[in-house]
């Protein structure tokens, strides 16, 4: 820090144990005893103890705490696509249920390139994560084996590597994707679309692949069209390109909730199309946009406030042994709005 009145560096200062010690009269040990949980200590010692802490405003280092038991309660969560809706409510609701189990959330974005990744990802093992949750289908496998190595608890969220030792939480996708044709089919559709992104993570592949699946086996030709990445403006970019053709289609399965929000826009905005009357649409992952009257999206609904509290219980226990597990699935919900005719089926 910078003295603004000299302009000379100054050292940045920490109210140390021993400080609060002499100013309370007591121990250091004392100290030390009143803010450790089921510790005794008189409450007269206590009192004086937190009287003196307040008034040099002492904080105690659970980093250094930790690390002298080899925990540091810092948990990593890996992301792509930060600023999505789908993920923000993921963040949202992961960090606040680690923070109320004492837990240090550290986000590394893997949006960048490979390089800047890997070296994000490496700061978590300097600063001795004990666990990595991986939202993201970016990172290299050889990065999660990286963190699995330094004795890191590794939650994988709806992606399956062949890697032992990590936790899997997968999400119906393909039990949901092969639903969204059966759907699109008894609304009486018969030129069907998948809109889909190019990233290709394991979640927008398993659903694109599972819904052509379907298709294929019901003796139903598919239109797949992929375009840039898992956004509003790619939706957007595949409407213009399926629907400006003589053969549009009159239903669509988008991998994505936001790929489905720019898709509508432009078809109604740019090619006078009615939904759901014209052109069917069928989303996924129920984010807040997909409740709004503009979209009235029918889609699935992944459950995140329940996969967060799975996430966290599974890190109060020990890490799991350096075995290939089967995954903890969680069911994609059907939410029916007005994008589709008819009712469910």
């Amino acid at each position: 820090m910078t003295d603004v009145a000299t302009g000379k560096q100054r050292q940045r200062s920490f109210v140390s144990a021993q400080q609060v010690a002499a100013l309370a009269g007591v121990s250091r040990s004392a100290v030390s005893r009143t803010f450790t949980d089921g510790a005794s200590v008189s409450e007269s010692t206590r009192a004086r103890v937190m009287e003196a802490a307040e008034a040099l405003g002492y904080h105690v280092n659970h980093l250094a705490r930790g690390l002298i038991h080899d925990q540091s309660n810092i948990v990593s969560l890996v992301v792509t696509d930060i600023n999505t809706p789908y993920q923000a409510r993921m963040i949202d609701a992961l960090t606040s249920r680690l923070q109320r189990a004492e837990k240090v959330a550290m986000v590394i974005n893997t949006s960048g390139q490979a390089e800047s990744v890997e070296k994000a990802l490496r700061q978590t093992l300097q600063y001795r994560a004990d666990a990595t949750i991986v939202l993201s289908g970016q990172p290299a496998g050889s990065l999660i084996q990286t963190c699995l190595n330094n004795g890191q608890h590794v939650i994988m969220v709806n992606r399956d590597d062949p890697v032992p030792g990590p936790d899997t939480i997968i999400v119906t996708n393909r039990t949901a994707a092969r639903e969204a044709f059966a759907q699109l089919q008894a609304a009486g559709c018969r030129k069907i679309a998948v809109v889909a992104s190019e990233v290709g993570t394991a979640s927008v592949v398993t659903r694109e692949q599972a819904f052509v699946a379907a298709a294929t086996e019901a003796g139903v030709a598919v239109q797949v069209m992929r375009y840039g990445p898992t956004a509003y403006a790619s939706g957007a970019e595949i409407a213009r390109r399926l629907l400006a053709g003589a053969d549009r289609p009159d239903g669509a399965f988008c991998v994505t909730d936001l790929l489905a929000c720019g898709f509508m826009d432009t078809a109604r905005n740019s090619f006078g199309l009615s939904i759901p009357e014209d052109l069917c649409v069928i989303g996924f992952d129920d984010i807040e946009q997909a409740g709004w009257s503009s979209f009235n999206l029918t889609t699935f609904r992944q459950p995140i406030e329940q996969i967060a509290e799975r996430i966290v219980g599974l890190l109060q226990g020990p890490p799991p042994p350096s075995t290939r597990r089967e995954p903890i699935r969680f069911q994609a919900e059907l939410v029916w709005r007005n994008s589709v005719r008819g009712k469910p089926v």
